[in-house]
């Protein structure tokens, strides 16, 4: 993450990564990151040179793949 963090922060519309750490042995961590808009996510940083460099970082360590979820403004 250390490597590929930078990659995101880098792209534009990125506001900001949090990575949330499990409560209890084998729930998930929760990697929260937060988009000017979605548009910036999707076509934006996920169809760029950087996401395939973090593409190439980060996803050996997933078991199994993400899920990807979008979400609006808080209550």
């Amino acid at each position: 993450m250390i490597q590929a963090r930078p990659l995101i922060e880098a792209s534009p519309g990125f506001i900001s990564l949090e990575i949330f750490l499990p409560t209890a042995t084998g729930q998930p961590y929760l990697l929260l990151v937060k988009w000017r808009s979605i548009a910036d996510h999707r076509d934006g940083f996920r169809k760029s040179d950087r996401y395939r460099q973090w593409r190439a970082l980060l996803h050996g360590f997933y078991d199994p793949m993400p899920e990807v979820s979008y979400f609006g403004e808080p209550l």
